[in-house]
């Protein structure tokens, strides 16, 4: 193998996903400044989410071609409801309450979250006898330990503040001027069991409709619109729509692009470089992306026992995708948890 095959196949991937993962968690912060300043999540929900229906126009093939059905309608509506309308709002309002470490601690909790589902559903078998779903049950185990660790404990502040010399409080926030933990945590988990629901509705869609991006361009119109009317109900002050030349609106378009086409981009050509696997075990990064910013820059609201928590989290992550992993080598197939199909129509709470 030459070293521009080596640089392609192995030193690109790696750079691509960390970076993903960098960005993920800095806009993250971004979205927690500017929610902390003001600004509604459900409105920022709603101009997210058009400017991205906006940009995925292109990609959008349904309705350039209608001989597909209405059939695929009711898809996107649920895909709509339960992607957007509900786990982003859930997750935004989450991020208003508490920080971004939760957002990637109970982000983390997903594949677990899945294989209860999948359990209840009976679409999944424990065998106690198999180390695969041994693996699998103490991922989950671990994963729901943290999170608990995450909602209940947060241990000291990484520095006092009144000894810290306070680095960017000015510019930017870490934990929310709003604080309510127990809240945000549960938000945060309510998101996740969204996104997990979504991942067994999304798998069904791209069964009617192979086009992943026309599937993500037409769940995001369609949660545009529900979400607007959620806003609409419950956002009642006229001001929360009004939009200025200000961070606010900065971080809107940076969010839009980023998930929209820059990271499902980046996300498909890395699950074709090397596999959808590879792509998923880069979520628990963000814990450590998170808590190197946390413990920089914000080191008087950060807290020991979140970054401690949010670590669990990921060691479950890990552990429950090692089970998978050893589950599907078993059996010969690929993985059944997160449809190789669809690499990023998920929006990870932000």
């Amino acid at each position: 193998m030459n070293t521009k095959a080596i640089v392609l196949g192995e030193v690109v991937p790696c750079m691509l996903m960390s970076l993903m993962e960098f960005c993920t968690i800095g806009l993250t912060i971004l979205a927690s400044t500017v929610l902390s300043k003001g600004l509604s999540p459900l409105v920022f929900v709603v101009y997210t989410n058009a400017l991205s229906s906006i940009l995925l126009l292109p990609y959008n093939t349904f309705i350039a071609n209608r001989n597909k059905g209405n059939e695929l309608i009711p898809w996107f509506f649920l895909l709509g409801f339960v992607g957007v309308t509900m786990a982003q709002n859930l997750a935004f309002v989450g991020l208003s309450y508490s920080s971004p470490i939760v957002a990637i601690g109970m982000g983390c909790m997903i594949p677990s979250i899945s294989f209860i589902l999948a359990l209840i559903c009976r679409k999944t078998n424990v065998d106690l006898r198999s180390s695969s779903s041994r693996t699998k049950l103490m991922g989950t185990f671990i994963s729901i330990t943290g999170a608990i660790i995450l909602m209940y404990y947060r241990g000291p502040v990484v520095k006092d503040p009144s000894t810290h010399l306070q680095l960017a409080p000015q510019l930017f926030v870490f934990l929310s001027h709003h604080e309510n933990w127990v809240l945000g945590c549960a938000l945060f988990a309510a998101a996740s069991l969204s996104y997990s629901i979504w991942n067994i509705i999304q798998v069904g869609a791209v069964e009617k409709c192979p086009d992943v991006m026309t599937v993500a361009s037409c769940s995001t119109l369609f949660g545009t619109f529900q979400s607007a009317l959620l806003a609409i109900v419950v956002e009642r002050d006229p001001m929360a729509w009004r939009l200025q030349l200000d961070m606010g609106l900065l971080v809107i378009v940076l969010t839009a692009i980023f998930t929209s086409l820059i990271k499902s981009n980046v996300y498909m050509w890395c699950a074709r470089q090397k596999s959808q696997f590879y792509v998923i075990m880069f979520k628990p990064l963000g814990v450590v992306v998170a808590g190197m910013f946390g413990c920089v820059f914000f080191a008087q609201t950060f807290h020991y026992g979140s970054l401690m928590a949010a670590a669990i989290t990921g060691i479950g992550y890990f552990t429950m995708m090692w089970g998978q992993i050893k589950e599907d080598k078993s059996k010969g197939t690929k993985v059944d948890l997160v449809e190789e199909r669809v690499p990023l129509l998920q929006e990870e709470q932000v």
